[in-house]
Order: structure tokens, then sequence, then C-alpha cells
């Protein structure tokens, strides 16, 4: 086995672990993954010196450099193995790689938390016109999204090969289809679950993203009762 790049404090399940741990599949990078146990381990001291703000994930690499948030660490680990084309061929494909993951990150993801916490009412009193809001603007960023993949010749979003922008994008694509895309979204954007498909199919990634467990209906409220 080849050494490790470094540490990585992270949740299997979590969006942002899963583009981080399948960019270094891609890479051919090894990183050590020690047991994590959310609101324990990034609330211990140990944890907290190093990430003052206890966030999850979080990466240190053998030489010191601590890096916390999913997207700035999976595109460090995907900058180590520039053969990889993770990062695109050239500046115009990096620059289209990073537009697509902070797309997703700001344009998607961003909707798909903010609607699990309202169901949850972890933001306070459910709130139906906030929820609406919510699916109307993520509902235009898939629409987009969607036209874009079908207009592409390799599925792909920046090039002819996986990059970190289709890994981050099919992240995404699986969280949002175990909150707000039920079958119903999902038919209606084919090219993005197809492009999901083919993205987590790679015999590199696969067991990273693992079963998809989509929804069959989308997350909505139910008022508690007494």
């Amino acid at each position: 086995m080849a050494p490790t790049i470094g540490t990585l404090w992270g949740i299997a399940i979590q969006r942002q672990t899963k583009a981080i741990l399948a960019a270094a599949a891609i890479a051919g990078l090894e990183l050590d993954t020690p047991p994590v146990e959310f609101y324990v381990t990034n609330k211990s001291p140990e944890y907290l010196r190093k990430f003052p703000l206890g966030k999850i994930p979080a990466f240190e690499d053998n030489k010191g450099l601590k890096l916390f948030e999913g997207a700035p660490i999976a595109r460090y680990v995907s900058s180590l193995a520039p053969e990889s084309g993770l990062l695109g061929k050239d500046a115009s494909e990096a620059a289209l790689v990073d537009q697509w993951v902070h797309f997703g990150e700001t344009e998607i993801a961003t909707f798909s938390y903010e609607i699990m916490a309202l169901v949850a009412e972890y933001l306070g009193p459910y709130n139906k016109e906030f929820h609406d809001i919510n699916l109307q603007r993520q509902a235009r960023a898939l629409k987009f999204l969607d036209e874009h993949l079908a207009a592409s010749p390799s599925g792909y979003l920046v090039s002819d090969a996986m990059t970190l922008a289709d890994i981050t994008i099919a992240a995404v694509s699986q969280q949002a289809g175990k909150i707000t895309c039920g079958a119903a979204e999902r038919a209606a954007y084919p090219n993005v679950f197809a492009h999901y498909e083919k993205v987590t199919a790679h015999p590199r990634v696969k067991e990273v993203f693992g079963e998809a467990e989509f929804v069959e209906e989308a997350m909505t409220y139910k008022a508690k009762t007494a």
C-alpha cells in the first residue's frame, strides 16, 4: 500500500466526505480515516486544538497543513495528482471545475439542507412559504444543470473525462435524491441522474458512494401530533 497523504476526519454518509474519498480514489491516493463520532470526536480538546470550529470533514497532511470545508479539501487532494485530470487539463478547465463545484454547493446542496432543516423544525416552526421558495430555487438550478448535461457529448460536465466537478455534482445529486427529489422529480431531470449513475458506476468510486437510497417521494412536513 502506498504511503498516505494525510488524515481525513469525515463521516462516510456525508456528501463532502464522499467527494473527498472519491477524488482520492480516482487520483490513486491513500488517506488515513480514523473513526469519527459526530458531536463527540469533533468536540474533543484534541480535535478542537487542530480545528477550533469543530467542523467535519477536516484534513491534516503529513507536513501539518490543516484544512476544513469539503470543497477545498477535495481540491487539494485532486491537486496532488495532476495526471488524474481531476482539475482539468489547463487553466480554463480548472476554472470550469471550480465553477461547477461552487454551483453544486450553493445552488443545489444548500437548498437540500435548508429543506431538511425546515421539515425537521431545526430552524423553528415549519414555514411552508420558505420551503416552497427553496424548492423553486433548487429546481431552477437542477433544470439548468440538466440542460447543460443534455448538451454534453461525453456526459461529463467539463471535458470528455471525469473531473472533481462530476464527483461533487454526483454527491450533491445523491443528497438531493434522498431529500428533495423523489421519483417524479428525478424523472424531470433525467440527465442529472444519468450523470449520477455514470459517475458512481466508476469502479474506483462505486464503494465510496454506496447505494443511492433515493426516496420515492420528496421530503414533506408532517405536523407533530400532541
